[in-house]
């Protein structure tokens, strides 16, 4: 049982093939392009993937630096899907704003990421050890709504999805590469203070269309 059909009988039974259930910028949480903010921020969200992106409940903070036109973030994650060993990820995204600015409401920011995460599990016979880099690459549509006491962003953001799944036992690593197209959501509600609270979605297209949605709360200092 070390032969080919004997590792696909093991992603089937372990839920891990690549059709989805890590695509997300970290595991367990939507790829998130709301546009580039001034300043330094950190940001918590938990994250509720549905049952063809692994169910369970995720967890995620991220920190952020915006420099006039550019933005980088870092983010972490820990998931526990459904019935299967939770595990970590580790992520980051470089952000270019191609329009927009101080008295513009609408913004256009042009995004590049990626993700790494690795679990192991146990097969039939041995252990199983699957990696995971995912690349989203895609562009951001902000609009900020002002308002006496908080603001309101709507933003949605399209991209390119690119996920490879490397998986290793007791026989040579097997990888596997799929693109598909990709699309986030979501709404912000930044108040005076520097706090914001935030919603988003995340939706894969493909044969099971793994989704993931989150809630979170963000912090931002300007510069």
């Amino acid at each position: 049982m070390t032969s080919r059909v004997y590792r696909r009988a093991l992603l089937a039974l372990l839920g891990l093939a690549p059709s989805g259930i890590l695509a997300a910028q970290v595991a367990g949480l939507p790829v998130r392009n709301a546009g580039i903010g001034t300043g330094i921020g950190v940001a918590v969200d938990a994250g509720f993937p549905n049952g063809a992106a692994g169910k369970g409940w995720a967890v995620g903070a991220t920190g952020m630096v915006g420099l006039g036109p550019f933005g980088v973030t870092a983010s972490v994650s820990h998931w526990k899907p459904k019935g299967l060993e939770s595990l970590n990820a580790v992520g980051a995204t470089g952000n270019l704003k191609i329009l927009g600015g101080p008295l513009i409401p609408l913004s256009v920011t042009l995004q590049a990421g990626a993700g790494y995460s690795k679990v192991t599990q146990q097969g039939f016979e041995a252990p199983v050890t699957t990696k995971t880099v995912h690349v989203p690459v895609g562009i951001g549509i902000a609009l900020t709504i002002p308002n006496p006491v908080f603001s309101i962003k709507p933003w949605v953001a399209p991209r390119l999805d690119i996920q490879r799944v490397t998986i290793s036992s007791d026989t040579p690593a097997e990888s596997n590469t799929d693109t598909h197209f990709g699309i986030s959501a979501g709404v912000d509600l930044g108040f005076l203070s520097g706090i914001s609270a935030r919603v988003m979605y995340d939706r894969i297209q493909g044969d099971s269309h793994p989704s993931v949605l989150s809630i979170g709360l963000g912090f931002r200092v300007g510069l």
